[in-house]
């Protein structure tokens, strides 16, 4: 979509239409149809097959927008931004994805993600469980080439197999690693902790090439320090963003899947996001929002807060 002489089509105001009505897109946004062209698309792909706990992921992409309307989104004082009059966002429905075959849910998200990336300059995705990660990374990968590939996530889903199976929550970066889609030389991990299932799992993880940054770190360091060695570590290089929400704590986010306890707190995630402004942010995902377990719209809001700092993001790597 290419008419950049018509003004964004901004959301619904809270202060014209109350946040409770109104549409039931993410952040009350028009729809990818009703807009000529489109800065950042907001993808939700329900899809949770891949899960090895609790399931429920596949209702996040409805949970995330409708804790969305808690949002005031018409300035950012962090960023100095006004997101929605600035660029064009949309929200582009749900891939409608098979919720028996694994592997043709993965072929169907990758070519709906590729597709939406020939009218949208970048993508944010609502998940889902992480399995999602590789057909967008897919996706990422045949418009930019190799990203950056930063994961915030209490574990590292690089494993190989989980039964048998090659395609799960937890084996999405390693699939990704051997088909290429991530520069191994600027990507991490972020908020690892927890128990391994053996004392090699460290060792075959950077074997891939990843840099990780444990809770310990953060707990020590700070928010600014985790914020620093990631852009040391990324550069310059087209970054792609892949949040698994447990990588908060389940005292900020009790609604998901696989939750591990000593996490970060939203504030020092929303901080360390907010220290990677001027990175050239191209994509990313928010996962593993699994509603049934939530309370409050703890997690739902936590997610939704995160999908917007990941636009305005967008848009400051663009100035």
């Amino acid at each position: 979509m290419t008419d950049r002489e018509t003004p964004p089509v901004q959301p619904v105001s809270g202060t014209v239409v109350p946040r409770f009505a109104g549409p039931s897109t993410f952040c009350r946004l028009p729809e990818l149809r009703d807009v000529p062209y489109c800065d950042v698309a907001i993808l939700g792909v329900p899809f949770d097959a891949g899960t090895s706990y609790r399931p429920g992921a596949r209702f996040g992409p409805q949970a995330i927008r409708q804790a969305s309307r808690h949002l005031r989104f018409n300035f950012h004082p962090a960023y100095a931004t006004e997101p929605f009059r600035d660029i064009q966002v949309a929200d582009a429905g749900d891939v409608a994805c098979n919720p028996y075959s694994i592997e043709e849910a993965i072929g169907q998200i990758e070519t709906a993600a590729s597709e939406l990336l020939t009218k949208s300059g970048s993508m944010i995705s609502l998940g889902g469980d992480h399995t999602i990660a590789l057909p967008l990374l897919r996706a990422m990968h045949r418009r930019h080439g190799q990203v950056a590939l930063v994961h915030f996530d209490a574990h590292l889903d690089t494993w190989d197999t989980y039964f048998g199976a090659p395609y799960t929550h937890g084996t999405p970066f390693r699939r990704a690693s051997e088909e290429g889609l991530f520069n191994d030389q600027t990507s991490m991990h972020v908020g690892i902790r927890g128990p391994l299932y053996s004392r090699e799992d460290l060792e075959r993880d950077a074997d891939l090439g990843f840099k990780v940054i444990h809770c310990d770190e953060l707990e020590e360091q700070g928010p600014g320090h985790v914020a620093r060695r990631i852009r040391d570590r990324v550069g310059d290089a087209p970054l792609y963003l892949s949040i698994d929400i447990d990588v908060l704590d389940p005292a900020h986010a009790p609604g998901t899947g696989t939750p591990e306890v000593a996490g970060l707190t939203s504030r020092e995630l929303v901080n360390i996001l907010r220290g990677l402004q001027g990175l050239k942010l191209v994509g990313g995902d928010v996962v593993e929002v699994a509603p049934a377990y939530d309370h409050a719209e703890i997690t739902s809001l936590a997610a939704a807060t995160l999908v917007f700092e990941l636009v305005n993001l967008v848009l400051c790597g663009q100035e």
